[in-house]
């Protein structure tokens, strides 16, 4: 008979991917508004979100490459974020489909 704890365990390792692959979205967004909006690339909240962009959102650079180079950036970088939202959400989902159940005792 699985414990309440482990259960417990898979639940907070779900959350925690979700929220972490939430955040890692979330910053490449704030990325993609800096593009468009054209804040200034020295300061060091866009620093920042490029840096994540870069560090986990390099799967889509220049995956499509509209005239406007603007308008490709935010596109491929909002698609990053959405592939991460999606990844973690299919962990997790994972994570507790593979918690350990109680069986009932016949």
């Amino acid at each position: 008979m699985a414990s309440n704890g482990a259960a417990r365990i898979f639940s907070l390792l779900a959350t925690i991917v979700r929220v972490v692959c939430s955040v890692i979205a979330a910053v490449i967004v704030v990325y993609a508004v800096f593009v468009l909006f054209e804040a200034n690339p020295r300061n060091g909240l866009v620093q920042f979100a490029a840096d994540w962009r870069n560090t986990f959102g390099w799967f889509t650079k220049d995956l499509f490459t509209p005239s406007d180079p603007k308008i490709a950036e935010a596109i491929n970088a909002g698609l990053a974020a959405l592939v991460w939202v999606v990844l973690g959400s299919l962990v997790s989902k994972l994570i507790v489909r593979l918690t350990p159940t109680s069986k009932a005792k016949a």
